[in-house]
């Protein structure tokens, strides 16, 4: 019998490794977008944030997303993260 392995990603915020399920993803679409990834599916370049507030800030200060997608990541895309953690609450 195999034990089913759990997919395991680094928050960039608190930068400490949890199941995938338990994180929220951010995607850098090939077109350069960023935006939120609700079903884990999109394609391009994936950050993942726990479902706090204090990563989010924390990854906000330290410009994790924008080193994890090696470009600048807007107010706005931050303002929908916040209010996509609001709705999870």
């Amino acid at each position: 019998m195999s034990v089913k392995k759990i997919p395991m990603r680094m928050c960039t915020g608190c930068r400490e490794m949890k199941p995938k399920k338990e994180l929220i993803r951010i995607v850098k679409t090939p077109e350069g977008e960023i935006k939120l990834d609700t079903v884990g599916k999109l394609n391009g370049r994936g950050a993942y944030i726990c479902k706090c507030k204090e990563c989010l800030i924390k990854a906000q200060k330290t410009g994790a997303l924008s080193r994890a997608f090696e470009t600048a990541v807007s107010n706005e895309v931050y303002a929908e993260l916040y209010k996509a953690l609001e709705e999870n609450e």
